[in-house]
């Protein structure tokens, strides 16, 4: 087995698991815990983000982060059934991760300017935070089941790997 997903971006995935549920099941009456997990999410974006440039080989962008001609071929070859193994990201799961990212910040930050007294109890705020929530629950449906159909194309058991970070080489 190979090292590659090393143990930040392990723990920051499960942490952005653990928050987004925490914060969906506060989102009604728990007002403060569902702010501070909100808050631990965005910060957990952050770091994620900054390793994305600073952190070892398998979690920074510019090794998962493809070019769409790349990533839209890969699509291709995948709907042809020959969508080829990576030991790190795919093309498809690169650019979900990179989305999934803008989406949790997108979603903590409404749910920020929702408590600014600028905004305070406007309603259309309300409603973004809302539909980007609903949005970023669509696109965590989609990362399962394309992690599942991966997993199970490849023989593979990428939730483990996520786990213990290690995955068969080649």
């Amino acid at each position: 087995m190979v090292k590659v997903w090393d143990p930040l971006v392990r723990l920051g995935h499960w942490a952005l698991v653990a928050g987004i549920a925490i914060a969906w099941f506060t989102r009604e009456g728990a007002r403060t815990v569902h702010e501070q997990i909100g808050y631990a999410v965005l910060a957990i974006v952050v770091l994620r983000v900054l390793w994305g440039f600073t952190g070892p080989h398998y979690a920074r962008f510019a090794q998962f982060v493809c070019s769409p001609s790349t990533t839209f071929a890969y699509a291709r070859a995948v709907l042809a059934g020959s969508g080829s193994r990576h030991l790190g990201h795919n093309p498809l799961g690169g650019w979900m991760t990179v989305v999934l990212l803008g989406m949790i910040a997108l979603v903590a930050l409404s749910g920020w300017l929702y408590t600014t007294d600028a905004f305070w109890g406007v309603q259309w705020v309300a409603e973004l935070h809302e539909a980007l929530s609903d949005a970023l629950l669509g696109l965590i449906a989609l990362h399962i089941a394309g992690v599942v159909f991966t997993s199970y194309r490849h023989r593979e058991n990428l939730v483990a790997a996520m786990v213990h970070g290690r995955k068969r080489p080649g």
